[in-house]
């Protein structure tokens, strides 16, 4: 099936794949050829394509995935797993840091949305170990 990932700054992959497992807000998710038709959201997490070359992974800070005959990504920020060092990676922990103190801060008695902004935090601080990475701690 056809699969894109597509960031505002590029398209990072556009290929035939055998697979895409994708960090869905709901939960983890695989897709392969003959998938039902939906749209997610995504969390922070690895986004991994199976083409016929091998596996590509990506780290993604959230965005929307639609499938159908094919899978297209629209992420927020992507990143190849190849390129993500400490520093990289500690500038996409520092920036969910700020959108949740920012949250934290515009909805003083709303609870939810403040809930929602710390658990992206948090995924996005568990990218960190799951990539090899030594994991920012976040100030909350």
């Amino acid at each position: 099936m056809q699969f894109d990932l597509v960031s505002p700054e590029r398209r990072l992959l556009s290929a035939g794949v055998t697979s895409v497992a994708i960090p869905g807000m709901d939960g983890d998710m695989t897709v392969g050829p003959g998938h039902a038709p939906v749209i997610t959201t995504l969390r922070p997490g690895i986004l991994r394509a199976e083409t016929e070359k091998g596996s590509e992974e990506f780290v993604v800070t959230g965005g929307f995935a639609e499938i159908g005959a094919g899978v297209t990504v629209l992420a927020e920020k992507a990143v190849p797993h190849a390129d993500m060092d400490q520093a990289t990676y500690e500038a996409l922990v520092e920036e969910a840091e700020r959108a949740y103190h920012e949250v934290k801060q515009a909805t003083e008695n709303e609870p939810g949305p403040v809930d929602e902004a710390a658990k992206l935090l948090q995924d996005m601080v568990a990218v960190g170990g799951h990539i090899g990475l030594d994991p920012k701690q976040p100030n909350f």
